[in-house]
């Protein structure tokens, strides 16, 4: 019995560590591509400020109120949240174009937790975003309601992204060119992010158009950072954290089958 218990925490440090070494990788690659890092603030500030701004000017919601940057900031909080987490994909298909993936899957743990490992990895930078443009936004005038409030929607961002990201690795697992990844991305995206509620409110849509916006995923993560950051939400909370934590369920169980199915 003693046996079994010490092989059981054997395996699960093995497991931890695996986790911790491909998070730590990611972390590393993020830290030292500073053209990374900037241009993917640059796009999430840019939609913030500039759009934030001709919104405002010229726009005026039927139900009343402008589409100001406080309305759009937790909206493109989501859309960085989104590219970066899905993107986090890319990684594994240049792992693979440079025979680094196979040397990785040789060692004697299970796939799954290599995929963890990146999917943490991947999800951790995406929050690192997400947090930025949430305290630039803060620092160019958006009022969010309370400290405690931004601390919550740090929780919520960490929900978003190990959902898109997980889908993420369940598609690079499938795909096997750098250029049909970017391909499916892009034909991914647009959808998910205009659909989502980012830039207008789902009361003042066509009966049609809500069907479509409530069976996005991301909706619900935005709603659930504008519930956060800014006290109002057009669609409960308690219903939003449902869904975006068993979308992260099922895309995470989904991109760990998938990369222990995955061709090296």
């Amino acid at each position: 019995m003693a046996n079994h218990a010490s092989v059981f925490s054997e395996n699960i440090v093995i497991a931890l560590n695996t986790v911790y070494t491909m998070w730590l990788r990611e972390m590393l690659r993020f830290k030292r591509s500073k053209s990374r890092i900037i241009g993917s603030l640059a796009t999430p500030l840019f939609f913030l400020v500039i759009l934030g701004t001709a919104f405002n000017s010229s726009f005026q919601m039927r139900s009343g109120g402008q589409t100001d940057i406080g309305f759009l900031a937790p909206g493109i909080i989501g859309m960085a949240i989104l590219f970066s987490s899905l993107m986090g994909g890319v990684s594994i298909i240049w792992d693979r174009e440079f025979g680094f993936l196979k040397e990785i899957l040789i060692a004697p743990v299970p796939r799954f937790f290599v995929a963890l490992g990146r999917a943490l990895g991947g999800v951790t930078t995406a929050m690192i975003q997400g947090t930025l443009i949430m305290l630039v936004a803060f620092a160019i005038g958006v009022e969010y309601q309370s400290c405690l409030g931004m601390a919550a929607s740090v929780g919520v961002m960490l929900l978003i992204g190990l959902g898109f990201i997980g889908l993420g690795i369940a598609l690079a697992s499938y795909v096997e060119s750098h250029e049909g990844f970017q391909m499916i991305m892009t034909f991914i995206t647009m959808p998910v992010l205009l659909l989502s509620g980012a830039f207008f409110r789902i009361s003042d849509l066509p009966s049609w158009l809500k069907t479509l916006v409530y069976l996005d995923p991301l909706t619900y993560g935005i709603m659930a950072l504008r519930y956060t950051l800014m006290g109002e939400t057009e669609i409960p909370i308690h219903i939003c954290i449902a869904v975006i934590f068993l979308f992260a369920a099922a895309t995470i169980g989904l991109g760990g089958y998938m990369f222990q199915k995955a061709k090296v």
